[in-house]
C-alpha cells in the first residue's frame, strides 16, 4: 500500500481535535482578546465613568457646534438686550436673573446678553485651552521623558534638572506677566486669539514635567526588560527600540495622565480669565463670567451659579472618566 499524499502535521492534529470537540459539545472555541478590548469591557462596567464620558462627548459637541446651537435657539452671545435691564440698578428684570422661555439661563446684568449663549460659546475657549495645552504637554513630556529614561547619564541629569526647575517655577505669575506684555497682533492672531494662544503654550510648557516624570519612570523600568534586550541582541537600533518597543507600552499611562490633565488645564484657564488675563470681552469665558458676577452675587446670584456649575460639571465629568480609564487600563493600580 502507498502512503497517503497529505498526512496531518503534529500541530494541526490537536487543533482539529479541539475544533471537533467544541463542535460536538455545541460550544464556541475560545478566542483571544486584545488589550484594548479587555480595557473597554472593564470600562463598560463602570457606570460613573461611562456617565462622565457621555458628558464629555456632549460638551465637545456643544463646543464644536456652538454657533449652530445658539442660532437654533435664536440667541447671539454678543447681542445686548438692554430693555431687559433695570435702568436704576442695572440688574435683569424678572425672577432668577431674567430666566424666561426665550432666555433659559437669564441675561447678564448691565449688558443684557443671553447667558445660555455665552455659556455655550465659553465652552469653546475652555475645552480648546484644556485639550490643546494637554497635547503640548504630552508631546513634550513623552519625548523628553523617554529620552531621559532610555539614555540615562548626563541626558537624564539635564532633563531631570530642567523638570525640577519648571515644577518650582511660579506658573501663574509668569503667565500674568507674559500676557500683559504681549502685543495685540501675533502670528495672524489678534485680541483674544493671542491670549488663547499664549495660555495654551504656557500651560502646556509648564505641564510637560508632570508627564515627563511619569514617562521617565516607566522607561527606566522597561529598558531592562527581556523584549528590549532581545531587540538589542538582534541588532535593533535605538530609534527602533524607542518607537517600536518602548513607546507602545507607554500608551496606557500617557492616556490616563492626559485624561487627568485636561480638567486641571480647564481650571487654570478659568482662573486666568477670572484674574483678567484670559480672553477679552466680548469673547465669552466661564472664568470671565465668574469674575464679572462678583459685583452682582447678592442681587443676581444666577449670574454666578450658572458659569460655576458649568465649570464644576465639566471638571467632574473629566475626572470620573479619567478614573474609569485608569482603572480599565491598570486594574491592579491603587487609587
Amino acid at each position: 500500500m502507498t502512503a497517503p499524499l497529505h498526512e496531518p502535521t503534529a500541530e494541526a492534529a490537536p487543533s482539529a481535535a479541539v475544533e471537533a470537540a467544541a463542535a460536538s459539545s455545541g460550544t464556541k472555541a475560545v478566542q483571544g482578546r486584545s488589550l484594548g478590548r479587555i480595557a473597554w469591557e472593564r470600562l463598560k462596567r463602570d457606570k460613573l465613568a461611562l456617565f462622565g464620558g457621555v458628558v464629555v462627548v456632549l460638551l465637545v459637541f456643544v463646543a464644536i457646534f456652538a454657533p449652530l446651537i445658539t442660532s437654533l435657539v435664536g440667541q447671539d452671545p454678543d447681542l445686548r438686550h438692554e430693555e431687559l435691564i433695570d435702568p436704576l440698578f442695572g440688574t435683569p428684570i424678572g425672577s432668577l436673573g431674567g430666566v424666561s422661555g426665550e432666555h433659559w439661563f437669564g441675561v447678564e446684568p448691565v449688558s443684557g446678553r443671553d447667558i445660555f449663549a455665552r455659556i455655550v460659546h465659553g465652552a469653546r475657549v475652555s475645552l480648546l485651552v484644556g485639550f490643546a495645552s494637554a497635547l503640548v504637554a504630552v508631546v513634550l513630556g513623552t519625548v523628553l521623558g523617554i529620552l531621559a529614561g532610555f539614555f540615562g547619564g548626563w541626558v537624564d541629569a539635564l532633563i531631570s534638572r530642567v523638570m525640577d526647575g519648571l515644577l518650582a517655577f511660579p506658573q501663574l505669575l509668569f503667565t500674568i506677566a507674559l500676557v500683559s506684555v504681549m502685543p495685540n497682533d501675533l502670528l495672524g492672531l489678534s485680541g483674544s486669539g493671542v491670549r488663547v494662544f499664549v495660555m495654551i503654550l504656557v500651560i502646556g510648557f509648564f505641564g510637560w514635567p508632570y508627564v515627563g516624570r511619569v514617562v521617565r519612570g516607566q522607561t527606566l523600568s522597561m529598558r531592562e526588560r527581556e523584549y528590549v534586550e532581545a531587540a538589542r541582541s538582534l541588532g535593533a537600533g535605538r530609534l527602533y527600540i524607542l518607537f517600536k518597543e518602548l513607546l507602545p507600552n507607554l500608551v496606557a499611562p500617557i492616556i490616563v495622565y492626559t485624561t487627568m490633565m485636561i480638567p486641571t488645564n480647564i481650571l487654570t484657564e478659568a482662573a486666568l480669565s477670572f484674574l483678567g488675563v484670559g480672553v477679552k470681552p466680548p469673547t465669552s469665558s466661564w472664568g470671565q463670567m465668574l469674575s464679572s458676577a462678583i459685583s452682582y452675587y447678592q442681587s443676581d446670584p444666577m449670574y454666578m451659579v450658572v458659569p460655576g456649575l458649568a465649570i464644576f460639571i465639566t471638571v467632574l465629568a473629566f475626572n470620573l472618566f479619567g478614573d474609569g480609564v485608569r482603572d480599565a487600563l491598570d486594574p491592579k493600580g491603587s487609587r
